[in-house]
């Protein structure tokens, strides 16, 4: 039993130390990279709509509270962002808003190919270039589980930052962070 204790723990804790790791966004060339906040289900219902959020899935109140709660843990760590770039999709969106960060900018690569796996690679490749084309700005891009997947190989939970720094035109994971709902 207590072997079984220890490797459950060693396990884990790297897991805890990672998804709490605020000194990655100190570091000089950070990008944050969020999954939106809750939105019960997954994918979107078959009339979706992007201009349209009420064909989405949204964020329920747990989500709203979460996004409110990062964005104010994040501005009272003094960390700031020079821009906020969003998916179109109305999670997104909608987390990104209520972050307070700074303006929001929408980015169609940042939008989900769920749904579209075959747009994973340009949209992958689209995205790397913004952030190239970027290089040395401070950014908070919100987005969905599977373009962070392609991006950094993290699954990342909802409302969890993936802290990256692009080095040689792939993003490098330096950190975590996640504030429950």
């Amino acid at each position: 039993m207590h072997r079984f204790l220890f490797a459950f723990f060693c396990f884990l804790l790297p897991t805890i130390a990672a998804a709490n790791d605020w000194a990655a966004l100190e570091r000089p060339g950070a990008i944050a990279i969020m999954r939106h906040a809750l939105a019960p289900g997954t994918g979107d219902p078959a009339r979706f709509d992007v201009t349209d959020c009420s064909t989405q899935r949204n964020l329920d109140d747990r989500g709203r509270d979460q996004a409110r709660r990062i964005g104010a843990a994040l501005r009272g760590r003094g960390i700031a962002f020079d821009a906020v770039w969003t998916s179109q999709w109305c999670r997104c969106r909608d987390t990104a808003r209520l972050l307070d960060l700074g303006e929001v900018t929408e980015k169609p690569p940042l939008n989900s190919f769920f749904q579209s796996r075959e747009n994973e690679e340009a949209q992958t490749r689209a995205t790397l270039d913004l952030l190239a084309g970027a290089q040395g700005a401070r950014l908070m891009l919100v987005t969905h589980q599977v373009n962070i997947t392609a991006l950094t190989g993290v699954f990342p939970r909802s409302g969890e930052i993936v802290v990256a720094e692009l080095r040689d035109g792939a993003l490098q994971v330096t950190g975590r962070i996640l504030i429950d709902p």
